[in-house]
């Protein structure tokens, strides 16, 4: 095969003619998919989040079990010291000792009141805590849902294009070797700088098949002659003559 650079301008014109179309047939594929694949992956991160604040929910649940049962023990504990100062209560031998103990007694019971409401107050944030795992595990299930219905379409997408789009990708490398490196250039530079990714198109009723901006018959001529590369001078797209667009088919 003749290096790139020995091509005529046809030649050079039909090479990144073809890769156009190529890559055009990938881009429907994408285009078919559209935003699938990113609303997968939003679903997927969403699942992984609320995963995440159950764990967390569940680490809080925890540690108020743990507060909550040194809480009761301390109850207990402050009970038993009642219990024990009011026989002592029995023994003593003088007022002085009896408001001793029933100091004791008091401190205690302010001990008992205390450790109930922080019972008390743990036990409502259980109640939040549960309320608030049970919506995450019902988001979960709606998440998990909608995430089966759009990986089903996904999958049926590329269960129908993958075959073609790997034999598409294949022929766009190829293709990418036929045309000279700066027209390359120039073609990715172009092609990226547009939401459709056409960088080379045909005049369609004397306009850029682009911008469709007119194109004066004067380089409408020199483009047919296919003699010099010629680019839209409003959209700076890569000009063909339609009919050597229509004689390039790319099969799907």
């Amino acid at each position: 095969m003749a290096n790139v650079k020995d091509f005529s301008v046809e030649q050079r014109l039909t090479a990144v003619l073809t890769l156009q179309k190529i890559d055009s047939k990938i881009d429907e594929i994408h285009t078919l998919k559209g935003e699938l694949p990113m609303e997968v992956k939003d679903l997927e991160d969403e699942i992984e989040g609320l995963q995440t604040r159950m764990n967390n929910i569940d680490a809080e649940v925890n540690s108020i079990n743990t507060f909550t049962e040194a809480k009761t023990t301390g109850k207990k504990d402050a009970l038993a010291m009642i219990k024990k100062y009011e026989k002592q209560q029995e023994n003593v031998k003088n007022n002085r000792e009896f408001e001793a103990i029933n100091k004791e007694i008091e401190m205690q019971e302010l001990e008992v009141k205390l450790n109930e409401k922080h019972i008390k107050d743990a036990t409502i944030e259980l109640r939040e805590n549960a309320n608030l795992r049970l919506k995450a595990e019902e988001k979960i299930t709606e998440v998990e849902e909608a995430l089966k219905v759009k990986r089903a379409e996904l999958e049926k997408i590329i269960g129908d294009t993958e075959k073609e789009e790997k034999e598409l990708a294949k022929s766009s490398a190829s293709a990418k070797e036929k045309v000279e490196p700066r027209l390359l250039s120039a073609y990715e530079r172009i092609r990226n700088s547009y939401r459709n990714g056409l960088a080379v198109v045909p005049i369609m009723r004397d306009s850029c098949g682009g911008c469709f901006n007119v194109i004066p018959p004067q380089r409408q001529s020199e483009i047919r002659q296919r003699k010099k590369i010629v680019v839209c001078e409003h959209c700076g797209r890569i000009l063909v003559d339609v009919d050597l667009n229509d004689s390039i088919k790319i099969k799907a």
